[in-house]
């Protein structure tokens, strides 16, 4: 095998959406709460959130450097029996519009620390940016398009404190150009923050979001006794 499967910047991602089997039975608890336990002890950052809604039970959100790190997990997770029913893959990145920023604001955003302490509600939804014609953000002017991305940073830190987001990259690796995962304090901050950012231009004109999964963010075992896996 030659090549590396690790990124040269920044994390990999990836979001497995999860349901039991009809006999939750079926799944070995144990080896769920140890392949998070073996995958966090050799470095990947484990998040699990019960899921609400009949998209999934659970997810788990991991993130790593190197995605043979990332396969493995998945691989575990299927072998003690949940079925991954959705999944996304992005990478975390600086924007061409975010190059400005401090030193520690940028480390932050390639090397997040997960999941933010006394935000346990959670969401994560995918977007794309439209190519509609008089839509298409990627022949408008670099200088407009930040522009209107400062508009919308600006919109996103009334929430500041309240609400932790991250944006991570996906084209040419996933479905999407971006996926967003956020924190929140309290779950109808999801809906506050989503809701104030859809009027910004950069989001009312130019965007496109796929399915939204909701969930409570938790350790492994409470996740697993929460969604029947006893």
């Amino acid at each position: 095998m030659t090549g590396s499967s690790k990124l040269s910047v920044g994390l990999g991602v990836v979001h497995l959406f999860c349901k039991r089997p009809r006999t939750p039975s079926l799944v070995d608890r144990n080896a769920v709460l140890d392949a998070v336990e073996k995958a966090t002890e050799q470095g990947t950052q484990v998040v699990t959130a019960a899921i609400l809604g009949h998209k999934a039970d659970l997810v788990v959100m991991a993130l790593n450097d190197d995605l043979w790190a990332l396969r493995h997990l998945q691989t575990e997770l299927t072998e003690a029996g949940l079925d991954v029913v959705d999944s996304y893959l992005s990478v975390t990145e600086i924007s061409e519009y975010a190059a400005g920023l401090p030193d520690q604001m940028k480390q932050d955003r390639l090397y997040p620390q997960l999941p933010p302490e006394g935000k346990p509600a959670w969401c994560f939804y995918p977007m794309s940016k439209r190519r509609n014609p008089g839509q298409n953000w990627f022949t408008t002017d670099f200088d407009r398009r930040k522009e209107l991305m400062y508009e919308h940073g600006a919109s996103g830190r009334k929430f500041a404190g309240r609400l932790v987001q991250l944006i991570t990259a996906s084209t040419g690796i996933d479905d999407f150009e971006w996926g967003v995962t956020l924190f929140a304090e309290h779950p109808d901050d999801l809906k506050e923050v989503v809701y104030t950012m859809r009027y910004d231009e950069a989001s009312a004109v130019y965007a496109e979001f796929g399915p939204f999964y909701t969930g409570l963010v938790a350790p492994a075992d409470h996740v697993l006794t929460t969604v029947g896996i006893q």
